[in-house]
């Protein structure tokens, strides 16, 4: 299997691992002191797995629509892009709702012993929308619940704040392209 081959499985079967609630899988695919950054969680990848896995029991189960990772290397290095929407069936007001969050992975990965493993993930978040999973039911937000929320990722802060878990204000988003540009020049300053 050639890099490009191994570092794309890497990030699947990271994402396979959480989706699924492989919690080895997942494990196995950081570096000891891996860091993780998007909506609900800042912190060790250790710490990530732990926390992914809490997550799941609550029954707060989401899953990951992935695009075709496009993979830059160079040598011992490698950032990967991984587009994705996260699905979430969660349940508000007594009205159950679809989440769709979409946005992109950035992976820094490095070959380390002759093995690929995760060194850093920063999430992306582009938009997002919510509906009633049952066409024809109501639901309603009030407007200003929304106010001051990011619009890249407004109704995932909105759900998950509901939900208890603290949502950072300040992550990579569309809505702050000067940012993610400096993310992205980040990424590339560090594969080189």
């Amino acid at each position: 299997m050639g890099e490009i081959d191994e570092l794309t499985q890497l990030v699947l079967h990271e994402r396979q691992g959480r989706d699924r609630g492989w919690w080895q899988q997942m494990r196995d695919c950081f570096h000891p002191g891996a860091t993780v950054r998007l909506s609900w969680f800042q912190g060790t990848a250790e710490a990530f797995v732990a926390e992914s896995q809490a997550m799941g029991e609550r029954g707060d189960q989401a899953t990951h629509r992935l695009g075709p990772p496009v993979v830059h290397a160079r040598g011992d290095r490698a950032i990967v892009e991984l587009p994705m929407t996260v699905d979430l069936r969660i349940e508000l007001d007594g009205v159950e709702a679809d989440l769709a969050s979409t946005g992109r992975l950035l992976y820094r990965a490095e070959s380390r012993d002759g093995r690929w493993r995760i060194a850093a993930i920063d999430a992306i978040y582009q938009r997002d929308s919510l509906v009633p999973s049952v066409p024809g039911t109501q639901l309603s937000i009030a407007t200003e619940e929304l106010a001051g929320l990011r619009p890249s990722y407004r109704l995932l802060s909105y759900c998950f704040t509901r939900r208890g878990y603290t949502v950072d204000a300040n992550l990579y988003g569309d809505d702050r392209p000067d940012e993610v540009a400096e993310l992205y020049d980040s990424a590339f300053s560090w594969l080189t």
